[in-house]
């Protein structure tokens, strides 16, 4: 018995032995690695962020027969959008948890507004638009 209870003693002695110096790493070390490797990640992610935007790689996902037209605000949380599907217009509406489709439509061709000439050049401001209706108005 006695020589079990010294050879436990000596294994616990032996592990309560510290490491050598040179094996032991040093906390600025450990860290200065640790915030290396974060460095590296990030940069890593947002490489692949990149290229996904880049190259959209989100089209090959099954979503590039989708395209948003159109969209207006109706509350803080709610909007209306006209949603796009293959050759098909989807009225939607948009609140905080949930996505009810409204209406369905034939797509149809995207006109210019009423006010806007297609002979007439855009107006540089808010002034040469005011003054160019006023114009229009008044028979000028």
């Amino acid at each position: 018995m006695p020589a079990a209870l010294y050879a436990l003693a000596g294994i616990a002695h032996a592990a309560a032995k510290p490491l050598p110096a040179a094996s032991a790493p040093s906390s600025a070390g450990g860290l200065l690695q640790v915030l290396l490797g974060l460095i590296v990640v990030l940069g890593l992610m947002a490489a692949l962020a990149w290229v996904l935007r880049r190259f959209n790689g989100l089209k090959g996902m099954g979503n590039a027969d989708i395209r948003v037209i159109s969209g207006v605000s109706v509350g803080n949380r709610e909007r209306v959008v006209v949603v796009e599907v293959a050759d098909q217009w989807i009225v939607v509406g948009v609140a905080p948890g949930r996505v009810n489709a409204l209406a369905t439509m034939q797509k149809q061709e995207r006109q210019q507004p009423a006010t806007m000439t297609p002979d007439a050049p855009p107006a540089k401001n808010f002034s040469n638009w005011l003054a160019q209706t006023l114009d229009k108005r008044n028979g000028q």
